[in-house]
């Protein structure tokens, strides 16, 4: 005979009674399924075709300006041949990299055009020691003595030109414009992904000209990048370049974006370095000289003032919890499109030329009063109104376009150094 505590269980679908009358039966409990994860609506970015260069015969040369003036002039650009001509040089690039350290390839067993390049970056950093900064007096502001150092690199460009083959002064002008704006602005002595942007299409203003071919590409993203950003963090450095239009700790890095492209493609399949690695001193004092991905953290880390990526970079931080490098290599290709070349601020001071056309019907800086890239003071968006030029706010962009200086956090651990109060970085208290 069950006891008072036993519960006698009744087929389903019965009802049990007790005094007040039938009770209804509880639902049958489900397991809790996995939540799918939400899908980025973005896709992944494919890497268009490398059209071939095209007849430098049929090229009509001339000196690049801006003519993404306007949100439709952006637009115009984005459905154009010349945006995917960016895409598959840059993707190219990057693929060139995958699974390959830095030490894999050799300059002794380069392209002379390489060896050419790496000449022209050696020669670039020797005029940052004959253009020494002027004092600082405590500032961490850009340094003045910049400008003279851009200066002399105008002045050197030609012959660097016809060091590599381009014997066209008409040619020479349109070149070496990108690469003269590949150093940072002369205004605003400022450096960002616009400026890193130039330095890309002067390599690809070379591939255009034939003096780049495809079987250079690795030694390009392998010797040649890793010492335009030896040679670019010199300059940060010496000049305390101000990060053009940074996100500040919301930021992916105060300067640059495609160290991190290319890196994750050097780290696509490691078989033992995981996004999470680059919390790992150990890791990023090893394999640092091998991968631009761990290099430019551990450079980022060593330029703060601050200990902590969680602090200074959170979008780096919340990165390393990725599954695998696919997933950031994947990501870091949504990032390009979409918070380099789709972003209108940065975009408008790009420049278009013969060999990196614009599309008909895109603005013009002549034919709106524009004053030239390296005069204007503002670094914000431009708008077209009725044929006049107004400078406005964007809604979905920082207010710091307007004239507001960013002092650098490199200038700010260098002054710190200086003091004597820099050997260590700092931990913020409630860390």
């Amino acid at each position: 005979m069950p006891s008072a505590t036993t519960t006698l269980a009744l087929p389903l679908g019965l009802a049990r009674e007790n005094d007040q009358g039938p009770v209804p039966d509880l639902p049958l409990l489900i397991p809790r399924t996995k939540r799918t994860p939400p899908k980025n609506p973005l896709p992944v970015p494919e890497t268009p075709r490398l059209p071939a260069p095209p007849d430098s015969s049929a090229l009509s040369f001339a000196e690049p300006t801006r003519r993404i003036l306007s949100s439709y002039d952006h637009e115009v650009f984005q459905a154009s041949p010349t945006y995917s001509l960016i895409l598959s040089f840059v993707f190219s690039l990057s693929e060139s990299a995958v699974d390959k350290k830095l030490s894999s390839v050799s300059l002794s067993s380069a392209d002379p055009i390489v060896h050419s390049i790496i000449s022209i970056l050696s020669s670039v950093e020797g005029t940052i020691d004959s253009c020494p900064p002027s004092e600082q007096g405590g500032s961490r502001f850009g340094n003045p003595s910049f400008r003279v150092f851009l200066d002399s690199i105008a002045t050197q460009n030609p012959s660097w030109h016809n060091a590599i083959g381009l014997t066209s002064s008409s040619a020479i002008s349109e070149v070496s414009t990108y690469l003269h704006n590949s150093f940072g602005n002369r205004t605003r002595i400022d450096y960002g992904s616009g400026h890193e942007l130039n330095f890309i299409i002067w390599l690809l203003c070379l591939n255009r000209l034939s003096l780049l071919p495809e079987s250079t590409f690795p030694a390009i993203t392998l010797l040649v990048f890793p010492r335009y950003l030896t040679l670019l963090h010199k300059l940060q450095s010496t000049y305390y370049l101000e990060p053009a239009g940074s996100h500040g700790v919301w930021g992916l890095d105060d300067y640059h974006f495609l160290p991190f492209l290319f890196g994750a493609s050097q780290l696509l399949h490691h078989p033992y370095i995981r996004p999470l690695s680059i919390h790992n001193e150990l890791v990023l004092e090893e394999e640092g000289d091998e991968y631009l991905y761990l290099s430019m953290v551990r450079w980022t880390m060593a330029s703060k003032t601050v200990k902590g990526l969680k602090w200074t970079q959170p979008m780096l931080d919340d990165i390393s919890g990725a599954k695998n490098w696919v997933k950031v290599e994947q990501g870091m290709r949504r990032m390009f499109v979409k918070e380099v070349l789709g972003k209108l601020p940065v975009m408008q001071h790009f420049l278009f030329g013969s060999l990196v056309p614009a599309e008909e019907g895109m603005s013009r800086e002549e034919d709106v009063g524009l004053a030239a890239e390296e005069d204007e003071k503002e670094g914000g968006e431009v708008v077209l109104d009725h044929g006049d030029v107004k400078h406005v706010h964007r809604d979905d962009a920082w207010g710091d376009c307007c004239g507001i200086k960013i002092p650098s956090t490199i200038a700010a651990a260098q002054e710190a150094r200086k003091k004597g109060e820099g050997d260590v970085l700092r931990r913020l208290p409630f860390d």
